[in-house]
């Protein structure tokens, strides 16, 4: 695909190394999924649970290509205006109302013919993303929009381009790179999903999280962050909190942690800290007590040196 915006990466390792510039460690398999995306031009889906860096890859891609981010966030009863374009009925009648005034039939009847040009339409994300400079279509959290919602998608997917019925069809002179995000909350459409390279975004594990938190917050101090990690990626296995914490809450956690000087993990410290990793109080009064002071244990004898 030819980019106006920018070189794009030659090839897997030199988009991993895109992204790492950004601040995002991807694995393999997520460098090659985005690499393609980028090189083929087509749709990238990520799915994945909340807070496991969708949306991150997004904003680190449009920072390094360079591109404009342009980010439609779903919501339910989104439709048109609210996302590709809407007249800008205000001017529209002011227009009217000044050529009556003027009272010129030869002003009126050249008004009706204006109306419905682009000097009265209003530019929404899609359209935003379409026209002028190369851009970065967030499309975030596409499972939250109604079903109706993503038929409309399929036009500006295949085609990069949107037509409108009083005005015509506009076509991007450089397609954007487009990336869509779910959260899973109801399936995405098949027909969307054909339309797109797809990739699961999981939870790091340890080792990548370690890098994740090293290069997002280099001033948690090292052994402070093999224990963090540790006692996040504790609370992540099985059912027992409602929401796990994601990696942003990993990051924030210890920054907040070292910010109280702390050099390692305490049981006291970590119960008053909750709050930055946690975000529901069910899940917070689970871990009170001896229960963090068990998973405190845990995580500094599973990161301790080997004597």
């Amino acid at each position: 695909m030819s980019d106006k915006g920018g070189a794009l990466p030659p090839d897997v390792a030199a988009t991993g190394a895109l992204l790492s510039a950004g601040g995002y460690v991807a694995d393999t398999a997520l460098a090659t999924t985005v690499h393609l995306a980028l090189a083929m031009g087509r749709p990238l889906l990520l799915e994945g649970e909340p807070g496991t860096g969708k949306t991150e890859i997004a904003k680190v891609l449009a920072a390094q290509l360079p591109r404009r981010l342009v980010r439609l966030q779903c919501h339910d009863g989104m439709d048109l205006s609210s996302a590709a374009y809407e007249w800008n009925h205000a001017r529209q009648l002011m227009a009217i109302r000044l050529a009556e005034a003027a009272g010129s039939a030869e002003d009126r009847d050249r008004l009706e013919d204006s109306l419905y040009t682009r000097h009265f339409l209003e530019s929404r994300p899609l359209l935003q993303a379409i026209e002028g400079t190369p851009a970065l279509l967030l499309i975030d959290e596409l499972d939250r929009a109604d079903e109706p919602f993503e038929a409309f998608l399929l036009e500006v997917l295949a085609d990069f381009q949107i037509t409108i019925p009083e005005l015509g069809t506009i076509r991007a002179p450089t397609p954007p790179v487009v990336i869509i995000t779910s959260n899973r909350t109801r399936e995405v459409h098949d027909a969307i999903r054909r339309r797109c390279l797809y990739h699961w975004v999981d939870y790091p594990d340890a080792r990548r999280e370690r890098a994740i938190l090293a290069l997002r917050a280099p001033e948690v101090p090292e052994v402070l962050n093999a224990q963090v990690v540790a006692f996040v990626q504790s609370l992540r296995g099985g059912d027992t909190l409602f929401k796990p914490p994601g990696v942003a809450e990993t990051v924030d956690w210890a920054r907040a942690l070292t910010a109280l000087n702390a050099r390692e993990l305490e049981p006291s410290t970590t119960e008053a800290t909750l709050g930055v990793l946690l975000k529901y109080q069910d899940d917070i009064a689970k871990l009170r007590g001896a229960e963090v002071a068990r998973r405190v244990e845990e995580a500094r004898e599973l990161t301790a040196p080997s004597v």
